[in-house]
């Protein structure tokens, strides 16, 4: 581009672009090396008295298009520049009818991705430009880009309510091809606002295009999916109270919404599928399963724990899949032990059940590589059967020590105990120590600890007091899980793994009355600040873990 030319233009200095364009009137036939003309560059810094300019020496350059495809209004929709978009907008609707309706138009053009100026006016959050496209032309708000999305996608999935809504205003019909579902995946507009979890969006929709309520994405799933997988109980109650017949339909991977949540851990959505249509609990995918059996293939411990406290027949909790497995050959055969217990502590689930090779629980547990934790399962089955399985004919039982040797050690729960017991040991020398050496000394004449009537002392031995037991009792514990660690139970370990905490927060509070007890007669500042960064070190581990700080890792 002519280097005077872009000076005027990016700086808005409508004399210099007079004195260039009077000098040289085919300057603004030159671009720039992304294609860009001078008008591109007046829409993008919104300078409309340079575009107005540029315009009524030249109006054909509103439909020239840069590398991109863009035109000037396509800039200008994108940057949000609403007086250099109006004028551009007033002088589109001057261009010849048949222009236009060839989508050809400054309204109607699309650039390299099939994007209106509208398009972009939506996609970067611009409503103010997007309502003045719609008042000038109505008919763009349902334009579909290469993705086969249109502006009203975009407008429902971002929550652009004004936009939407004056979109609905234009009667529309849509081709049969705009009908069918992109190879993207966007699905309808319905689709698009239950992502964005847009409710007043979804009740506009609902309300005025009910045909958008049966249609379905490129996987076959339809809007209750969506909210399904979202985890928006609000959603979900609204579609199924609309059409209830989408919690029974299944996408095309054979999974129907409850099967969804479930997979996504959607508890929420979960509840409220099964609140409004409790026998959706029935269905099953393509492989025989119901929704217990994707929960515990997907390791989703939470929504399987839901789904047992909200079903109550016990077919359903031993339905069996096509292989003939219940949900709890699943769990034993996928070593999901965290599922095997929960389901073993059901009554309702039957541990009896042979499935097509004639295998219980118990003994599809025998076929793989068991580690300690399925060693503690296998035994928690075993007594099972014992119990409830008396009249019938069972696969044989191996003996523990038989079974035992033909599997490997667990090198993790090696690992585990060694962990354990190293940082205890360490915990309960360290604990020990400060007893000795008590903040501030000992009185040499009555052997008392100085600073021993000063409030923040009896924390100071209390919280060193906790954390050594609590450390001693772990290195005491962990002493027998090396005789046998199948006998050394589940529950057991995890308890070592809570009083380890308990030891490491109670040397926080050690180290904090310490430090607080030594420096704050003479500088209160740094006691304060110890003391916060003490107080923030277990939410930081929790913001970091989460719950699964509590539990040990399966």
């Amino acid at each position: 581009m002519d280097p005077a030319l872009h000076k005027a233009v990016t700086q808005g200095n409508l004399e210099l672009l007079k004195y260039k364009l009077t000098a040289d009137p085919k300057a603004l036939l030159s671009r720039t090396p992304q294609q860009n003309t001078a008008l591109h560059i007046a829409a993008r810094l919104g300078h409309r008295h340079i575009a107005e300019r540029i315009l009524r020496e030249c109006e054909t350059l509103m439909l020239e298009k840069n590398i991109d495809g863009d035109t000037p209004l396509h800039i200008a929709s994108k940057f949000g520049k609403i007086e250099v978009a109006d004028l551009l907008i007033s002088y589109s609707l001057e261009w010849p009818i048949d222009l236009e309706s060839e989508e050809d138009g400054p309204l109607t053009a699309g650039n390299k991705i099939g994007n209106t100026a509208l398009h972009e006016a939506v996609t970067h959050g611009k409503s103010e430009v997007a309502l003045r496209i719609l008042e000038a032309n109505p008919n763009v708000g349902h334009m579909l880009n290469e993705r086969k999305e249109s502006p009203l996608h975009i407008a429902a999935r971002e929550g652009m309510a004004m936009v939407v809504k004056e979109i609905l205003k234009q009667p529309w019909v849509e081709k049969e091809e705009e009908t069918q579902p992109a190879v993207s995946g966007t699905g309808s507009p319905l689709h698009q606002a239950v992502v964005g979890g847009h409710i007043k969006i979804v009740e506009m929709l609902l309300s005025q295009r009910s045909d958008f309520v049966k249609q379905v994405d490129c996987d076959g799933s339809n809007a209750l999916h969506y909210a399904a997988q979202n985890d928006n109980a609000k959603m979900v109650e609204m579609l199924i109270a609309n059409d209830s017949t989408l919690a029974y339909d299944n996408n095309y991977w054979g999974l129907p919404p409850l099967h969804v949540a479930v997979q996504y851990g959607s508890k929420s959505a979960i509840k409220a599928i099964l609140k409004h249509c409790p026998d959706t609990a029935e269905q099953f995918g393509q492989d025989g399963g119901n929704a217990l059996h994707v929960a515990v293939h997907k390791g989703k411990f939470g929504s399987l724990k839901c789904l047992l406290k909200l079903i109550q027949p016990e077919e359903i909790i031993n339905h069996q899949d096509f292989d003939g497995n219940t949900p709890l050959h699943l769990a034993a055969k996928q070593s999901r032990i965290q599922s095997s217990l929960l389901l073993l502590r059901d009554r309702r689930v039957n541990p009896c059940l042979l499935n097509q090779k004639g295998q219980t629980a118990r003994s599809v547990i025998e076929m793989v590589e068991a580690n300690t934790y399925e060693m503690y399962v296998w035994r928690e089955l075993k007594k099972q059967e014992a119990k409830r399985c008396k009249k019938q004919q069972l696969p044989p039982v191996p003996s523990s020590k038989s079974f035992g040797r033909k599997r490997t050690p667990s090198d993790y729960f090696e690992l585990s105990v060694e962990t354990y017991t190293l940082v205890a040991a360490l915990i309960a020398t360290v604990t020990f120590a400060a007893v000795f050496t008590m903040p501030g000394g000992y009185n040499q004449t009555t052997g008392f600890a100085i600073l021993g009537k000063k409030p923040a002392f009896k924390p100071f031995v209390i919280s060193n007091t906790i954390a050594m037991c609590s450390a001693l009792v772990v290195v005491f514990c962990f002493i027998w899980a090396w005789r046998d660690p199948v006998k050394f139970k589940l529950h057991q370990l995890k308890w070592g793994h809570r009083l380890t905490v308990v030891a490491c927060l109670s040397m926080i509070v050690s180290l904090m009355t310490a430090v607080y007890l030594v420096v704050e007669p003479e500088c209160r500042w740094l006691s304060i600040v110890v003391i916060l960064i003490g107080c923030s070190t277990p939410f930081v581990v929790w913001l970091i873990l989460g719950l699964e700080v509590l539990f040990v890792p399966l």
